[in-house]
């Protein structure tokens, strides 16, 4: 059995079975029969149903998950709410997408005398089995983006949560069926990580959906099977210019938010921001003086801003991280402390060096780094110096500033006046180099777990 405690306490909240590689095997065995017996799949307008049915089974249960979000995650129970509302819009935007995913088209054949006399359409067919592997910053929502991508367009799903926060899976897999999915296409595998990582290796899946760390993810991408696609959705130490020209009011705030969101604990947040140097300073102060008016606590209470992190062993890496940069030359304006074994205070670090590991690594906690930079080429160069890129973003009221920041920071997306943890579950979202590879979005991962069918009529 798995025995899982809260972040905020240590207390314990419950436990699960633990499975192995006979039982992953065994619901492997059991999806793969279901795909691969055509007139066993589901038809979309059933599918569309039970996810109509899953919404409302979902949203009749917001406040209880919010709370199970906040115990077994250790998110705020503000955001934790903000998380449960958001799963059951995500699950609408499956309903709302498929009509469009499975819209074929029409080839056209005369094009050349060769291809005359024919007519050619595509449609699109579920790619088979998903094995999905999350994780636990957003123990809900992750599992909407996982899972029911998966559902709506007919792929057979198993899905590994966090082991430090299985629940909220186990709960909404749980109301899936309730829904009127038959179990087989849906099935939570609570594991350890041999057998989660010997299932991704095996050649019987077709996708293979991975948020997690970078060294893990890259190296399961390595251990495919022949023709096993992925989606690799990592982190990053997201950047963000400040020119003079920002409403520091408007901004300083943004990024309070985008800062210290979830403890930190998101891969798109807040780390790296470079202010001009006439304003650096006094950007880097009014976070400080924000970050210490923020209330740190058990995430179960209404008036928490911070929670703990995940595991006590995070504490102690983040504290070690900060204390290198301290010891390196960087200036602590606030924060720099462990609170008990489960927080860490916010903490605003100003000019730490270019190669401590705040600067060049995900802190993935509430640590936000300020630097000064002279010019908006120098701001540009050493924003894109990272391994990783995923989400910036660019503070000002200048125009040309603003585009040529949207030309040249190297990410995925820029955010305009707004931090880089905003995300909305329609948009495309994901990693470029280290961080990740492939594009989610409900929309987007429905369309990578379909492939094209062509048929090919020619005329008597």
């Amino acid at each position: 059995m798995l025995n899982v405690t809260s972040p905020n306490d240590g207390e314990f909240i419950d436990q699960t079975p633990l499975l192995d590689w006979a039982d992953a095997e065994a619901m492997l065995l059991r999806a793969r029969e279901l795909f691969y017996n055509r007139d066993r799949w589901l038809p979309p307008h059933e599918r569309m149903a039970i996810l109509e049915k899953l919404a409302a089974l979902v949203e009749a249960e917001t406040e209880d998950f919010a709370l199970l979000i906040a115990t077994e995650g250790g998110k705020p129970l503000k955001d934790a709410r903000i998380e449960a509302a958001r799963a059951v819009n995500g699950i609408r935007i499956a309903i709302r997408e498929l009509p469009f995913i499975l819209t074929g088209e029409e080839v056209p054949m005369e094009l050349t005398p060769a291809t005359m006399g024919r007519t050619a359409h595509c449609s699109r067919e579920p790619v088979g089995v998903v094995f999905a592997i999350s994780a636990f910053n957003h123990p809900l929502n992750l599992i909407i983006h996982q899972v029911i991508p998966a559902v709506a367009t007919g792929c057979p799903v198993i899905v590994k949560p966090a082991s430090t926060t299985p629940f909220s899976c186990i709960r909404l897999i749980e109301l899936l069926h309730q829904a009127g999915l038959p179990a087989g296409w849906a099935q939570a595998l609570v594991c350890d990580t041999d057998t989660a990582e010997r299932l991704a290796g095996d050649h019987r899946i077709a996708f293979l959906s991975f948020i997690g760390s970078s060294p893990v993810g890259w190296r399961l991408r390595s251990q495919l099977a022949p023709g096993v696609r992925c989606a690799l959705e990592h982190g990053g130490n997201a950047p963000v210019i400040v020119d003079s020209s920002a409403d520091l009011s408007s901004t300083i705030s943004s990024l309070l938010k985008g800062g210290f969101y979830h403890a930190g604990q998101v891969c798109v947040s807040v780390q790296r921001i470079y202010a001009e140097r006439s304003i650096s300073l006094l950007v880097a102060a009014r976070l400080a003086e924000g970050a210490r008016a923020l209330i740190v606590g058990d995430a179960r209470q209404e008036e928490t801003d911070i929670g703990p992190l995940i595991l006590p062993r995070e504490v102690q890496r983040i504290d070690s991280w900060v204390k290198e940069a301290i010891e390196s030359g960087a200036e602590c304006l606030c924060g720099g402390e462990k609170i008990g074994g489960r927080f860490y205070a916010p903490t605003v670090l100003f000019n730490p060096p270019e190669d401590a590991k705040v600067s060049t690594e995900e802190v993935f906690g509430p640590v936000v780094c300020v630097y000064e930079y002279e010019t908006l080429e120098e701001a540009f160069q050493r924003a894109n110096n990272s391994r990783y890129a995923f989400q910036a973003a660019v503070y000002s009221t200048d125009p040309e500033a603003i585009a040529e920041a949207t030309y040249q920071l190297d990410a995925t997306a820029i955010m305009v006046n707004d931090h880089t943890a905003f995300r909305a579950d329609w948009m495309p979202f994901g990693g470029r180099r280290e961080s990740g590879l492939g594009v989610g979005g409900i929309g987007y991962t429905m369309q990578d777990l379909t492939h094209i069918k062509l048929i090919v009529t020619k005329e008597e």
